[in-house]
């Protein structure tokens, strides 16, 4: 009897226990709560998110620290507290930088909650490495409803990997083509013909050359560019190619249903356009220390230390609006070096957010994107700074820059992108006509949205990286003196390094992508 009544008596104590527990399982600190699961899918009580717990969430941004970025990030933590009971604070990786740091964030697994993500920036590889949360249904119904309601759901299927997504897109398109920004101004003071083709602008980028000796030319973008903007528009966007990964020589012509892979520094074409490179850099097109310049070229050709820079319609068209606020003598234009090639739109994963694998907060992380993608305030600010600091709104969906916009601009808020976003009013009418030009000749083709798994064939990625960096490079700035010794050490390497295992990874996979649709 005495033992059947201790037996009892653990019983209704080991009852009493796991009551309590319960009861007090809503009571948590942030840091417990924050602990991602195996199944990373961590449920709302009730339905519901709880906020109860201060957080503070810490993001990694892409480009300069703005100058206002304290002014700004003040007014949005004051929303988010109110909101969500949260605060954010941001780190940035300068772009002459961004893409040696980048990686390293997330292979130290660095302390942090969010950080931006596109296909350029290698969103595929650090998903497959485990650097991103998975983000299941669950998770997004629950602590992004308005993002759940409002993203279309091919934006969703676009930015999956091996079926799995790992990252919350921006909600507005764009165009991938990239355009040349120039001085308008210098064209007609030496009688240029028009801008818009390789030839007219090597004729350009060569007066400038011979006659302006305190303006380089052409200034690329700084960074750890393996095939920079100015390659996308000589090789990709003239020759309509497509490359599924930019960090890769591997291209398909986007016209062949098949998907056909070849390696493009093994084509005529490449080498044509290291002849029109060698060309360009004999005649001094840019700084001879191009391959070491951390130089900010967007601010170079504001400040009038350059006159050719190279980026996508949106942001060329807000620099071409600053330029005539700011330095009204400078006439900036653009120039469409490939009029004629077919047009493509973003997929998803141009622009995108991911949450940090090892997020403490992975709920509250994902309820600041919501907000910030979907709340027209905290959007605004985000987006735009400060009414009537850093721009004045004009009506619910445009707005004037300030003198004072410059201070918050330059890094990849872009992430947020929504339906919600102003449009400049002094955006200019010609980068307005041309985007109206280009949805006419976008070509939707069947790998549009392929997604390439460098799973099997890591080691040999990272080798063809390097050999592009110390080779490729080198030889298209012109540095290499003998174009065609250098192509050819360049391909010995690049077949030493592993590129055509990785090519034949990617033709299966591209495939059995084909065969699925």
């Amino acid at each position: 009897m005495q033992k059947k009544s201790k037996r009892a008596m653990l019983a209704f104590v080991l009852m009493m226990v796991m009551i309590l527990s319960a009861c007090g399982g809503g009571n948590k600190g942030g840091e417990e709560t924050a602990k991602p699961a195996d199944s990373k899918q961590t449920a709302a009580q009730d339905g519901k998110s709880d906020t109860s717990n201060e957080v503070k969430l810490k993001m990694i941004f892409l480009g300069p620290k703005p100058v206002d970025y304290e002014q700004v990030y003040a007014e949005i933590n004051k929303k988010l507290k109110q909101k969500i009971n949260a605060t954010i604070e941001a780190e940035f990786l300068d772009w002459s930088d961004w893409a040696q740091k980048y990686p390293l964030k997330l292979a130290a697994n660095e302390d942090f909650d969010l950080i931006y993500s596109a296909n350029w920036a290698g969103y595929s590889d650090q998903a497959l490495k485990g650097g991103f949360l998975e983000l299941t249904d669950q998770l997004i119904s629950t602590y992004m409803p308005m993002t759940w309601k409002a993203m279309p759901k091919e934006s969703w299927e676009q930015a999956k990997v091996n079926g799995k997504l790992y990252m919350v897109p921006s909600n507005k398109g764009g165009f991938v083509e990239k355009l040349i920004l120039y001085r308008e101004d210098l064209r007609k003071k030496y009688g240029l013909p028009e801008i818009n083709s390789p030839e007219t602008f090597a004729e350009y980028i060569k007066a400038i050359a011979k006659n302006e000796p305190g303006i380089i030319p052409f200034t690329p973008e700084a960074g750890d560019w393996k095939l920079h903007n100015l390659d996308r528009i000589l090789v990709k966007q003239k020759n309509d190619w497509n490359m599924p990964d930019l960090d890769l020589p591997l291209a398909f012509k986007i016209a062949d249903g098949k998907g056909q892979i070849f390696n493009i520094y093994e084509t005529p074409e490449f080498k044509e356009l290291l002849a029109y490179y060698k060309d360009l850099a004999d005649n001094n097109a840019w700084s001879k220390n191009v391959l070491n310049s951390k130089n900010d070229h967007m601010q170079d050709f504001k400040d009038g230390k350059t006159a050719a820079v190279t980026q996508n319609l949106d942001t060329l068209g807000a620099k071409m609006a600053e330029i005539r606020r700011d330095k009204p003598e400078f006439e900036a234009a653009l120039a469409d070096l490939t009029p004629n090639s077919k047009k493509s739109v973003a997929v998803s994963t141009q622009n995108g957010t991911s949450i940090h694998a090892t997020s403490k907060n992975p709920e509250r992380a994902l309820m600041f994107i919501d907000l910030v993608q979907n709340d027209k305030e905290l959007h605004d600010l985000i987006m735009q700074g400060i009414a009537g600091t850093h721009y004045e709104p004009v009506g619910e969906d445009k707005f004037k820059s300030t003198p004072q916009n410059a201070n918050y601009a330059g890094y990849s808020k872009w992430s947020f992108d929504s339906p919600l976003n102003r449009v400049n009013v002094t955006f200019p009418q010609e980068a307005a006509d041309l985007a109206k030009v280009w949805e006419g000749k976008v070509f939707h083709y069947p790998l549009e949205t392929f997604v390439f798994n460098n799973a099997n064939v890591k080691t040999e990625v990272a080798n063809v990286s390097n050999v592009m960096l110390r080779y490729a490079i080198p030889l298209e700035y012109g540095v290499i003196p003998d174009i065609d010794n250098g192509l050819a050490d360049l391909n010995k390497q690049m077949k030493a390094a592993g590129i055509d295992k990785i090519q034949a990874e990617m033709q299966k996979q591209i495939d059995e992508f084909l065969a699925k649709r």
